[in-house]
């Protein structure tokens, strides 16, 4: 079966997985969207048996279904390979009342590998397979994670450049010194004066401004996106829920058709998205937990119908999920107003020109699968501390949120349901917090000394992400206004 992609905000002529790959974002700024959710075609014991690469093929076929069974294998093979440190991709560990899925094993350990390893392959075959001859420009902004990993996955790929940008106050130093120490001579890194949001914006303006990219296709040059909101990396995303499930049953750790519960924490909603997108696929998921920091507008949003990003932005020690604006909402938005484009533009223009939108009583009834919490940094930081005293385990700051709602969830509604926890960062890259939380003693040391530090009280190596820049030389060191980033970008490309 065909699956062709559409907009989220208009009626506009349906395109294929690899367009949509290509393009990143709609020409009206909408999402491309599936126009149907696939249903698995090979049983949960199938996969049960199988690698994370062979999930990967069986779940990806049916989505880029203009990719041939060669195209797709080779993508997958080249992705997930010995950048992971460990043959499993994504392993699962249990520790206290949850299974952590552990989506930091990538180059750059965090949960953005899992996508962006593969998203530069995928790109490159889309471009062929369409005939393009321009170079491609990713232009993406990050919160901290997006972009070291999108660095990592295109660095001196063929055919591309790469202009990634950051709030230059708004990242942990790791984050920082990962992204400003990448080599490749088609790799650009850019911290702007404000936060995720204006950084956000200003790609998505750039991307709306079809002067600019008749300019670009003069010169030679087309863009894309390795943001979340490309389906090219939502995809790969779907997988690791199919596999985190498989491998529950295989470990007989679950029975077949068993329901499990899902915690995410998230800033952008793409990663519960992904998990939403596997439960429509027949993956047997009962509740899917919304874990928010304290810019907790997903909380709100869930509580209240309202979506409200008329609020204080507050920087914390979960950066990536520091985000008033949630790209990755509309493609659900879109879904529970009945695939109505009229309808889910009026609310994204609604969010744009007032900053707020209200979905529809009906709306809210389509939303009984999920359920919104968020936990402060006080508790955060006593749930890293209470899961090392208790089990020797250690999680980052981002993990710590979701594991800190879901005790408060299964608290609040004695839910036995097997859950997993999607683990999104190494505890190497928030290092400082980490270590304050379970001792504060280690608040006066230096970010390399904890980094030892740490190894050393959790029994693990230092990755090797992290050995990298102990001592790698600063290659990028621009930074601009946030109404800056179009020259910046027409600099880099001379033109």
């Amino acid at each position: 079966m065909e699956i062709l992609y559409k907009s989220t905000r208009s009626d506009s002529q349906p395109v294929t997985a690899s367009q949509a790959i290509l393009k990143g974002l709609a020409d009206d700024g909408g999402l491309f969207v599936p126009m149907q959710i696939p249903a698995l075609d090979v049983s949960l014991e199938q996969l049960a048996t199988m690698s994370y690469q062979q999930v990967a093929y069986e779940v990806m076929k049916l989505y880029l279904t203009d990719f041939t069974r060669e195209e797709l294998e080779a993508c997958i093979t080249k992705a997930y390979d010995s950048k992971f440190d460990t043959e499993v991709i994504a392993p699962l560990t249990e520790a206290g009342d949850a299974y952590y899925l552990e989506l930091y094993h990538g180059a750059t350990i965090a949960f953005k590998d899992m996508a962006l390893s593969i998203l530069p392959h995928l790109l490159t075959t889309s471009a062929k397979k369409n005939h393009v001859h321009n170079e491609i420009v990713i232009l993406t902004a990050t919160s901290g994670d997006t972009g070291k990993a999108a660095l990592a996955g295109f660095a001196d790929v063929e055919g591309t450049k790469i202009v990634v940008f950051y709030p230059k106050n708004g990242v942990s130093p790791i984050q920082e010194k990962q992204m400003v120490t990448q080599k490749g001579k088609n790799t650009h890194v850019v911290g702007i004066h404000g936060n995720f949001d204006d950084a956000q914006t200003g790609v998505k303006n750039i991307f709306g401004d079809s002067a600019f990219a008749k300019e670009l296709d003069a010169a030679g040059f087309q863009f894309s996106s390795a943001n979340s909101i490309n389906i090219g990396r939502l995809v790969p995303q779907i997988v690791y829920y199919v596999y985190s499930y498989a491998m529950l049953l295989g470990q007989e750790r679950i029975k077949n058709g068993e329901k499990i519960n899902v915690v995410v924490p998230t800033g952008n909603f793409g990663n519960i998205l992904a998990a939403y997108y596997a439960k429509n696929m027949g993956v047997p998921i009962n509740k899917l937990i919304c874990a928010s920091n304290d810019n907790k507008v997903l909380f709100d949003f869930f509580s209240t119908g309202k979506y409200d990003r008329n609020r204080e932005f507050i920087l914390t020690s979960s950066p990536s999920m520091d985000i008033l604006i949630s790209s990755n909402l509309e493609r659900l938005i879109y879904r529970i107003c009945g695939d109505d484009a009229q309808k889910n533009a009026a609310l994204m223009n609604a969010l744009k020109e007032k900053g707020e939108y209200e979905i529809t009583p009906e709306m809210r009834d389509k939303l009984t699968d999920f359920v919104g919490g968020y936990a402060s940094e006080e508790e955060c930081f006593a749930m890293i501390k209470a899961l090392y005293d208790e089990f020797g385990y250690v999680i980052d700051t981002h993990t710590a949120v979701a594991s800190a709602v879901y005790k408060e969830y299964r608290k609040e509604t004695n839910d036995q349901t097997k859950t997993i926890i999607a683990s999104t960062a190494s505890p190497y890259k928030f290092t400082r917090s980490v270590m304050k939380a379970i001792d504060r003693k280690y608040d006066s040391m230096e970010d390399f000394a904890l980094v030892d530090e740490l190894s050393k009280l959790s029994n693990t190596s230092v990755p090797k992400a992290i050995e990298e820049i102990r001592t790698a030389p600063v290659l990028h060191d621009t930074i601009c206004e946030k109404d800056e980033m179009k020259e910046v970008v027409k600099k880099f490309l001379g033109i």
